[in-house]
């Protein structure tokens, strides 16, 4: 099981600086977090598309908040269901 960390600020001006502490408290190596700084109106962003390649069935992905992940509640719901039916927790 490997353990990974996901940050996302909807722009460049936002701070992360919450996000990054708690990350950092669970002991998360900087390598294994993953931030974007881009609107959560979709799952194309970057760094969640390179994170989610990593994953494998047994990791351990940490979101602070479960609205970091998207903004739109029903495709929140439709990717959590994709991260754990690959077997992410």
């Amino acid at each position: 099981m490997t353990e990974y960390g996901y940050i996302r600020v909807s722009s460049a001006d936002q701070c992360e600086d919450r996000q990054t502490t708690v990350m950092t408290e669970l002991k998360i190596p900087k390598e294994r977090i993953y931030m974007d700084k881009l609107s959560g109106k979709d799952f194309n962003r970057p760094a969640y598309q390179s994170l989610v390649k990593k994953l494998n069935p047994g990791d351990l992905l940490y979101i602070k908040s479960i609205d970091r992940l998207g903004r739109n509640y029903d495709d929140i719901q439709s990717q959590w269901k994709f991260l754990t039916k690959e077997g992410c927790r």
